[in-house]
């Protein structure tokens, strides 16, 4: 047990933010899987919407920090791919 306030407050703010960034993560990696899934099912219409909000997501984390602006970038990239991967196809 800290005796010191300032620890005190240190510690309950540290908690509220693990369990921020735990919600934010988990987030992200089932946006991830339902993007995959669309793509997957060849659905264009269902896969941009779920690239927006995947994007979203990401955003927001880097913006609190949560994960890095390069690990955003990183995914934001893949998934763009992902998404053109299907476009291509289909209208070939």
């Amino acid at each position: 047990m800290v005796n010191i306030k300032s620890q005190e407050k240190r510690n309950r703010q540290n908690q509220k933010r693990a369990l921020r960034n735990k919600s934010l993560k988990n987030k992200i990696k089932t946006l991830g899987k339902r993007l995959k899934a669309a793509v997957e099912q060849k659905d264009i219409i269902k896969a941009n919407e779920e690239l927006k909000l995947y994007f979203s997501a990401l955003d927001k984390a880097a913006k609190v920090g949560t994960v890095h602006k390069n690990f955003t970038a990183n995914k934001k990239s893949k998934a763009a791919k992902l998404i053109n991967s299907i476009s291509s196809t289909s209208t070939q």
